[in-house]
């Protein structure tokens, strides 16, 4: 195996990253099929921290900041393939490093509850969601 390369940036190209999540478990729960908002999601993002093995995407950490309070880390991806090697807490340390001050927040998926703790994140019990259906648009 190739040695894992970190880059910051969201220059991407999209057939990369929708690959990327279809391989793996967030595939499940983004709008993969829906290229404007997949392309969206990905422009708009002023925090994105890549893993690369040569020239294969094999991470993603997509946030929001401000770098001075909080970052929103709202996609953390890795390959199922490359999964247990490091490359999710590294992309997060990453983020971290890049956000300045600032705390992460994310919400974790059902299948990553586990996760976070190890990685030093403590549980928030107030957090609250309003689903776009619910707010009108």
């Amino acid at each position: 195996m190739s040695a894992i390369v970190y880059r910051v940036g969201h220059d991407l190209e999209l057939d990369l990253v929708i690959n990327l999540y279809q391989e793996s478990t967030l595939g499940e729960r983004r709008p993969i099929h829906d290229r404007d908002c997949m392309a969206a999601m990905i422009r708009n993002a002023n925090l994105v921290v890549t893993a690369w093995e040569e020239d294969r995407l094999v991470g993603i950490a997509r946030s929001l900041s401000d770098f001075a309070y909080c970052t929103y880390l709202s996609d953390l991806a890795v390959r199922r393939s490359h999964q247990r090697r490091g490359i999710g807490r590294e992309l997060v340390r990453r983020t971290r490093e890049a956000g300045g001050r600032a705390q992460i927040i994310l919400l974790a998926a059902p299948a990553a509850v586990e996760y976070y703790p190890r990685l030093g994140f403590i549980r928030h019990p107030q957090a609250w969601i309003l689903p776009a259906e619910a707010s009108g648009q």
